[in-house]
């Protein structure tokens, strides 16, 4: 007898045998409150057609999708060990709630990671580390052709737009920016009302909508740009040509997220997904990106403007930087994004095989830029899962100046790593534009947590730097940083990812013949490989 024949037995017998039961004894009648509506649960799932689970198990069927429902939260809280959840695992998650409360934040016992285990890595010590070095460092972006230069700090936030994040959130965001002293990244959703309640630093995230700039036929606005561009609060301009969560693909922001002050903000319609196009109309080629690059810098008073990417082919970097000695023009900073980025929605395709990891974008463009002479010119941001002093004492050693962070501040802010941003049902009010749930937001608090947070990083970072018996973070070295390959080989990021000679790439007698291949189809006058 099938589930569904023994349930049809069941909706038959089981009130007959309770009226039968109640001849005796009254209170019987009242299991016909719980039996009736299971009954009626059951008759509706064997006649309907969508599910065949309900149809073959009625009303037992249910108790899949419940279990469903609920089985990220129980992997996360009972089945995941503090070192193998992902995307971010519970020690780090741990690590920057504990900083973001000012609560406790050191380990007792020893290490929990296998430090005998492949891949594992860690930063040589020295036997004469400082007492103390400088916990303020700044970098500053914006070279000669910058009249406005920006001292930065060498942590700060990656780019969130408002519509993906709510008011609260981007509010707590940059009111945590100002207390600290770093920048805030405010996405290709253009500057929003809440990005400037509190005087944070900005950094313009201009997309291929242009949103903030964006003409009536969707293409580059020069006026709107100006307007914006020229306020106190934006300190550099960063022109967006993908991110490591869905490159090629162009941003997205569902419907169920859209309300009518973001339409506005960004010059689009109500009651559709907002897709950017996958690429810029404003230029065609790396020499136009170029050119593109000097306007923007001269339409905001001299404000360092870079670009941002996750690396695609190893020729296309190069192409830019031919571009750059063809034109005499460079970005004052490139922001590597990882292909392991994060976003609040991304196709499964594009989050899971596309784009190159951080480190390996990091090495590529560092070396494409220090062969061809340039790297003296260009800053360098790596963004992609930075939660700890290590995870940027790691991303510096391969190439970086400074390090953005989005999942780490949205943790500051109260994330639980929940994975709903795409649905606008977020449980902490920040991935949504439901006012409800965004108002359980506290702006001071969670502001003050994100200041808490880079402020032990940085402390934290100061510490390494101190230990490993260097004055500044910019003597950080590849060799400073070890690397367990396989059983007893260990070997230092200077091994593993040797950097090419100053100019190399520039001679044929001097260029790598790894590199060859990529220096020919590369071309500063256009993407394709020649």
């Amino acid at each position: 007898m099938t589930m569904r024949q023994k349930f049809v037995v069941f909706a038959i017998a089981s009130p007959l045998l309770v009226l039968l039961v109640s001849m005796l004894w009254k209170p019987v009648l009242w299991l016909l409150l719980v039996l009736i509506p299971i009954i009626v649960i059951g008759i509706i799932d064997m006649r309907q057609t969508r599910h065949s689970i309900r149809r073959l198990y009625p009303f037992l069927g249910r108790f899949r999708y419940m279990l469903e429902a609920v089985r990220p939260e129980i992997q996360q809280y009972f089945v995941e060990s503090d070192t193998n959840g992902t995307p971010v695992s519970r020690e780090f998650r741990s690590l920057v709630y504990q900083r973001a409360k000012g609560d406790r934040d050191t380990r007792p016992f020893g290490t929990i990671f296998d430090v005998d285990r492949n891949g594992y890595e860690w930063i040589n010590h020295s036997m004469n580390p400082k007492h103390s070095i400088n916990t303020d460092s700044r970098i500053k972006f914006g070279g000669d052709d910058c009249k406005k230069p920006y001292l930065a700090s060498p942590l700060n936030i990656s780019a969130m737009s408002f519509g993906s994040l709510s008011s609260n959130a981007i509010k707590a965001l940059n009111k945590g920016a100002k207390l600290g002293g770093f920048a805030h990244n405010t996405g290709e959703g253009s500057i929003s009302p809440y990005h400037l309640e509190h005087g944070g630093d900005l950094i313009w995230q201009i997309g291929t909508g242009y949103f903030g700039c964006r003409a009536e036929d969707g293409n580059f606005d020069p006026e709107q740009f100006t307007t914006n561009a020229t306020r106190d609060e934006v300190k550099m301009i960063e022109i967006k040509l993908s991110q490591g969560a869905k490159p090629g693909h162009g941003g997205i922001l569902p419907a169920a997220k859209l309300t009518k002050e973001i339409a506005e903000i960004r010059g689009v319609p109500m009651g559709k997904d907002v897709l950017s196009p996958p690429s810029h109309t404003a230029f065609n080629n790396p020499i136009e990106m170029m050119q593109f690059i000097a306007r923007l810098r001269e339409l905001s008073g001299g404000k360092p403007v870079g670009i941002k990417f996750c690396l695609g082919s190893r020729s296309e970097m190069l192409a830019i930087c031919k571009a750059m000695l063809e034109t005499g023009i460079a970005p004052d900073f490139i922001t590597i994004d990882g292909g392991e980025g994060g976003t609040g929605a991304a196709p499964t395709e594009m989050t899971n095989s596309v784009g190159t990891p951080l480190k390996d974008g990091l090495i590529a463009v560092n070396n494409a830029l220090i062969g061809c002479g340039l790297r003296d010119k260009v800053r360098i941001i790596a963004a992609g899962k930075i939660f700890s002093a290590f995870h940027l004492i790691r991303a510096v050693a391969l190439g970086a100046d400074t390090v953005n962070s989005a999942r780490g501040m949205m943790l500051a802010l109260g994330c639980i790593q929940s994975r709903t941003c795409n649905t606008d049902h977020c449980p902490t009010g920040i991935a949504t534009q439901n006012p409800n749930r965004a108002m359980a937001l506290d702006v001071t608090d969670k502001g003050q947590r994100v200041a808490n947070f880079h402020h032990e990083t940085v402390t934290n970072l100061a510490e390494l730097i101190a230990a490993a018996g260097l004055n500044s973070l910019e003597e950080l070295m590849p060799c400073n940083i070890n690397r367990r390959v396989d059983g007893t080989d260990v070997r230092t990021y200077e091994d593993l990812y040797p950097t090419l000679v100053e100019g190399s790439l520039l001679e044929d007698s001097t260029r790598p013949e790894a590199w060859e291949k990529d220096w020919q189809r590369a071309s500063a006058a256009s993407w394709a490989d020649s």
